[in-house]
């Protein structure tokens, strides 16, 4: 599953954030692997991406509100009817298909079987002659050698793997069916596996975790030495149990200055550890930035297949399936609609790609717009309040927000967007 982020709930005015490291020496590091990342290598590249969405876990986790379910009666009617989706849908692209991500939920959950069926429906529908990368989201207890060897016979290349502390008091707190030893063994079992590429989720503002908890955790992803990094900041939804625990006071839920400085520690430290933070959420070593993710980011293509799964045509429809397990596969098996659409205008797509490339290390291509539409764009750069200004940095070319600013990105995506 993947954590909304609380980056966009920050809205204090005024509010400027300590640097307390050397900023060119962090910034150095940052443009040496911007200029190898996937991102821009995406961006002249007319491949497709594939989304499946695996709806169901073994548990429910107490802070997320995705769509998922914890009975799992309904398993092999989805898989089937995702298979089929996928066959309905064969012509809405005739390009190569670049990478393949299967989420959720929790897809490590599927049988060998049920993988099979995904697979054989992949190659029988898509061209994956030109695939360069095939993720799929797993928890640390699915580890076992067996099940690692199968996922990547079926050509499954890239793990990302849900660890989210090694703290044993965290995971119960957040509900995770895995314990801290799991969390410490599963990248070691992962490479002997044979997996070279592997990224690793971690959850920071976690409440009655200490910063220096924090600091250990950290310093524990460092020290496994995997080239990747998402790291999400806690947020509290409604209608999770995490929610109701706040709300009863039962936990406390932690200050925007606690959140501050856990994340200007996590990506300072992990810039000295040459993993470079080339997106909101994501550090990677240089060329290991996840490509999957890029092209969501350079507005490709790209096919969600599943109940609740988004899909984008690369012009300016968006799509997206009923978030309701039972009425997905009835609608597929009945061959009714299960899916809503959404046409973007020339604004919307350009506030699209304003809150995306403001996300990234790369930035906004702003010389790529007409010179009205530019000009609009950059007078209202240079109108916001100076103490957003200062946050953002500018060239002939793009413009972004200095990542130790990001977490001030919501206020400022807001100024630019027209």
């Amino acid at each position: 599953m993947r954590l909304s982020s609380r980056y966009f709930k920050f809205e204090v005015e005024g509010w400027k954030f300590k640097d307390e490291c050397d900023d060119l020496g962090y910034r150095s590091v940052l443009l040496d692997i911007s200029k190898q990342s996937s991102l821009q290598k995406i961006q002249n590249q007319a491949l497709a991406g594939i989304y499946i969405h695996i709806p169901f876990c073994k548990q429910a986790c107490s802070y997320c509100d995705f769509h998922f379910s914890t009975n799992q009666s309904m398993r092999k009617k989805l898989v089937n009817a995702i298979c089929i989706e996928m066959k309905l849908r064969k012509a809405e692209t005739n390009e190569p298909i670049a990478s393949i991500y299967f989420g959720g939920g929790s897809p490590s959950i599927l049988s060998d079987d049920e993988m099979q069926q995904i697979f054989d429906a992949l190659h029988a529908n898509f061209d994956l002659s030109q695939v360069q990368e095939i993720t799929l989201e797993t928890n640390p207890d699915d580890h076992s050698l067996q099940q690692l060897q199968f996922w990547k016979s079926l050509g499954v290349n890239r793990l990302s793997i849900g660890i989210q502390s090694f703290i044993d008091r965290d995971l119960i707190l957040m509900n995770r069916a895995h314990s801290a030893q799991h969390a410490e063994l599963c990248v070691q079992q992962a490479r002997e596996a044979g997996f070279e590429s592997l990224t690793i989720d971690l959850i920071y503002g976690v409440p009655n975790q200490s910063f220096e908890e924090w600091q250990s955790n950290v310093h524990k992803a460092i020290a496994l030495n995997t080239d990747h990094v998402s790291a999400y900041c806690l947020t509290v939804e409604e209608k999770t149990a995490l929610h109701h625990q706040v709300k009863k006071g039962i936990i406390t839920d932690k200050s925007d200055e606690e959140i501050e400085q856990e994340y200007l520690f996590l990506h300072h430290a992990f810039a000295k550890a040459g993993l470079a933070h080339y997106e909101i959420s994501n550090y990677a070593r240089e060329g290991k930035t996840a490509f999957h993710n890029s092209s969501y980011w350079s507005g490709k293509i790209y096919l969600g297949f599943g109940p609740s799964a988004h899909s984008f045509d690369g012009k300016n429809t968006r799509r997206w399936n009923i978030a309701h397990n039972i009425k997905y596969a009835q609608a597929i098996a009945s061959d009714k609609r299960y899916f809503e659409t959404e046409t973007l205008n020339a604004n919307d797509k350009l506030n699209e790609q304003l809150m995306t490339s403001l996300r990234t290390a790369v930035g906004f291509k702003h010389f790529a717009l007409d010179a009205e539409t530019q000009k609009l764009v950059l007078d209202q750069l240079n109108a916001m309040p100076q103490h957003l200004k200062d946050c953002v940095w500018k060239n002939d070319t793009h413009f972004g927000i200095h990542p130790e600013n990001w977490l001030l990105a919501d206020a400022i995506i807001r100024e630019v967007m027209v």
